[in-house]
């Protein structure tokens, strides 16, 4: 029988030393496992419209859509470590990555480009506002490493939320 630490959550044989307290460790990484799991809900729907891509903007969405899924994919190690640094722990399975997400799911048999593109750009635009939300709450708790973490995040995803507007632009038009 193991003995748990600082949280019910937490083996003893996992409890990592922190000067945080038990709270805001908690709290904190509630909110980075959430966006563990958008992160790989993002990924794999970012590789989905990678494959299934098509038209005459193939080649270029095709490249743009591997790019940032590797990565989005590349915030998976970061996030997860940073919630073992705090002394937490993280996500274990598909099925806690389910439970956990807020990006919804496609499973379209077909989703034409622009809409691709679109629908991308929302949900980075919703990972964007995440981060911010956890930032503040890193702050709150003067956790300055994950405030770090997720400042270089929010940049990469106003990056892609940006390349991805204007890959979805209409010609001619600064319209949406």
């Amino acid at each position: 029988m193991s003995k748990t630490s600082k949280s019910d959550k937490v083996s003893a044989d996992l409890d990592t030393p922190t000067d945080l307290p038990p709270a805001a460790v908690d709290k904190i990484s509630a909110s980075l496992n959430t966006l563990l799991a958008d992160a790989f809900a993002l990924y794999l729907k970012t590789k989905n419209f990678h494959w299934h891509v098509s038209g005459r903007h193939f080649r270029d969405y095709h490249l743009m859509l591997d790019e940032q899924s590797e990565a989005i994919f590349a915030t998976t190690d970061q996030l997860a470590e940073r919630v073992r640094k705090l002394g937490g722990t993280t996500l274990r399975s598909i099925g806690q990555v389910a439970r956990l997400q807020t990006i919804k799911d496609n499973n379209e048999d077909y989703v034409p480009p622009r809409e691709m593109l679109r629908e991308l750009m929302e949900d980075n635009k919703h990972v964007a506002a995440a981060l911010r939300k956890a930032h503040k709450l890193a702050d709150e708790h003067e956790d300055s490493g994950t405030a770090g973490l997720l400042e270089t995040f929010i940049d990469e995803t106003e990056r892609r939320t940006w390349f991805l507007f204007e890959a979805s632009r209409q010609e001619g038009a600064n319209v949406a």
